[in-house]
């Protein structure tokens, strides 16, 4: 089958698509059809050595999975031509993939192998991050940093699934439809002044601000914060770790929070199932996936290095077959 191989932790350029074996199911795994493979950022910090989990190479990266079941050992929860979601964490730039059934989610019905792929991290951790972390409840104002990304068109699509009104906030012009496409109410453009152009549009502050991003912003932004209300932190994709000025949180009682899904799910493994239930539900009750850029296979490397340099605007994805 072919693959996109990463023989040296250079970054995108590292990658080669080769003829590699099909991969052979051990005991009580699936063997499934790769359609499409999200692209996220810890492929390409898995491309840099720069990732939590370090895999020797040489190895296939990618892990939002969507594709159709080719086998499945007897007894198993799914068969052969069932569409599913895998959370492969390694081995999804391919044209196969053998995975156990606690890594497999049943695709919704109604959308595509594209938007199925394009569903995996993102909108994991937006409803983990405002439902699990945040505690976040209807009617409520939700801020979200870095709007234009794919973490971030995921949050304002699943934070107004959750009858939230979204304040989207972003560095990059020219993202207005695409956030008014995601649901967002109202857009804040970060530039000088923009912490008062929000307070006019909440001028309590925000309920819940959502940050995916870190770096310079985060001063500001923490003082765009309703007392009694929630800062969740979910990453750092601008590069800087910021630090919390603790008397802001103790004056205005505010909650600092980590949304870390992955290190969550490993210790609460049971969650990512209950997580797609509710995210189906919010399908089932209109919410469409957004996939808004899309790369061949052999296109990898420039869809992580788009990536990197800040070219994507909300979600991409790799086609791997029709």
């Amino acid at each position: 089958m072919k693959a996109q191989v990463l023989t040296a932790e250079n970054g995108p350029e590292g990658l080669e698509l080769t003829d590699v074996d099909d991969p052979k199911p051990a005991d009580g795994q699936v063997l499934v059809d790769i359609k499409s493979c999200g692209v996220c950022f810890p492929d390409l910090l898995m491309s840099q050595g720069k990732y939590q989990l370090r895999v020797p190479t040489p190895f296939t990266p990618g892990t939002e999975v969507a594709g159709v079941v080719r086998e499945a050992p007897e007894g198993s929860s799914v068969k052969a031509g069932d569409k599913v979601l895998v959370a492969s964490i390694v081995g999804g730039f391919a044209e196969q993939v053998a995975a156990s059934p606690g890594q497999l989610l049943p695709m919704p019905e109604g959308i595509t192998f594209d938007q199925g792929a394009a569903m995996g991290i993102n909108y994991q951790t937006a409803l983990f991050a405002l439902k699990v972390r945040a505690q976040t409840a209807p009617g409520e104002i939700v801020g979200v940093l870095g709007a234009a990304g794919g973490v971030g068109t995921a949050s304002i699509m699943v934070a107004k699934a959750m009858g939230a009104k979204v304040i989207a906030i972003v560095h990059r012009k020219g993202a207005d439809e695409l956030l008014r496409s995601a649901g967002a109410d109202e857009i804040v453009q970060l530039e000088d002044g923009w912490g008062t152009k929000l307070k006019e549009i909440a001028p309590e502050g925000v309920d819940v601000m959502l940050d995916p991003s870190g770096g310079e912003v985060f001063d500001e932004a923490l003082r765009q914060v309703a007392p009694d209300g929630r800062y969740v932190v979910i990453g750092f994709a601008a590069g800087g770790i910021p630090t919390v000025k603790l008397n802001r949180v103790l004056f205005r009682n505010i909650s600092v929070v980590g949304a870390a899904w992955g290190e969550y799910v490993r210790t609460h493994p049971d969650l990512p199932a209950l997580l797609h239930d509710e995210l189906i539900e919010m399908i089932d009750a209109g919410m469409s996936p957004q996939v808004n850029v899309t790369y061949s296979l052999d296109e990898l490397p420039k869809a992580l290095t788009d990536l990197a340099q800040g070219r994507i605007l909300g979600k991409a994805v790799v086609k791997v077959a029709e």
